[in-house]
């Protein structure tokens, strides 16, 4: 009987299925940039660099149960660390449409999260009726991101963040200003389009300024058509609320460099689609905003 039991165990253990072990082959040896860029969103010159800025954050101190190398990790996931601003990233005047003084187009954008359990949970369901974080962001003629609040919950209107940002504080020394939608009230820094525009020149003004304002439109769907977690096709980020922020403002930056290096977008994306969001603002004008805004559409 014991010698049958022994032999029975002999046999499971033959039959016992082999170790399978990831591959962990280095992409860089035997892809090409374009096949770098589709899968990782940076050719390998990118990557690399990248590699260099982030060693000492994501490298492993020893070779242990066979680390990953800090250039095989997935550069969509990695928070390069920040450096001093150069004259070159700092806010340029740019203009479209014939809009003049425009510093920058100002608009939020829900990034979708793992639904979460606890008194703040309400917090995080946006409009839309998911959970989010909804993040303000401002950006330039290239399609790059100069400022972003990356902090607050899905349900936390846009007027809100901005009036809880340094923006306000920011933008009152500039000669210039930022062009919002119908989600933030009109300030002498910050123009926004006539909800019931009744001249020709009250809807040239109103088209020039969302062809203008629509390239945060445009960036927001430029970055989340390279990063698709951050979009609800791409399913949600399965984090805390802390971590999917870090993670957030990592893709702010990964989609910066993108620019900056002249890296093209995903194929087949619509990028406006992926970009909507839109609210209304129920607040009223200040008299001197006003002012301001009826003296541009008479003059220009």
């Amino acid at each position: 009987m014991a010698a049958l039991f022994i032999f029975d165990i002999v046999n499971r253990r033959a039959l016992r299925r082999d170790r399978v072990f990831r591959d962990r082959t280095d992409d860089l040896d035997f892809l090409n940039d374009d096949q770098l860029i589709a899968r990782y969103r940076f050719p390998r010159q990118s990557i690399l660099d990248l590699t260099d800025t982030l060693r000492d954050a994501i490298e492993r101190p020893s070779n242990r149960s066979k680390a990953i190398p800090p250039h095989i990790q997935n550069p969509e996931h990695q928070v390069p660390k920040r450096g001093r601003r150069t004259e070159e990233d700092k806010a340029k005047i740019f203009e479209i449409s014939s809009f003049p003084n425009v510093l920058g187009a100002i608009d939020g954008t829900l990034i979708p999260i793992q639904g979460m359990s606890g008194d703040d949970e309400p917090n995080y369901v946006c409009r839309k009726q998911y959970h989010a974080i909804n993040v303000q962001a401002i950006c330039d003629a290239e399609l790059k991101f100069t400022n972003t609040v990356v902090k607050w919950p899905g349900a936390t209107h846009d007027a809100f963040i901005l009036a809880n940002s340094n923006i306000p504080t920011i933008m009152e020394g500039q000669n210039g200003w930022l062009l919002g939608d119908s989600g933030y009230g009109l300030k002498k820094w910050l123009m926004t389009p006539l909800l019931n525009p009744n001249s020709q020149k009250e809807i040239a003004y109103n088209k020039s300024h969302c062809k203008t304002r629509n390239t945060v439109e445009r960036a927001f769907g430029v970055l989340k058509a390279r990063f698709r977690c951050l979009h609800k096709t791409g399913g949600s980020l399965q984090f805390n609320p802390p971590k999917c922020c870090k993670l957030i403002g990592a893709c702010f930056r990964l989609h910066n460099k993108a620019c900056s290096d002249g890296l093209p977008v995903p194929e087949d994306e619509d990028i406006q689609e992926l970009a909507h969001h839109n609210i209304i603002n129920d607040d009223q004008p200040n008299n001197e905003a006003n002012a301001i805004r009826r003296r541009l559409i008479q003059r220009f």
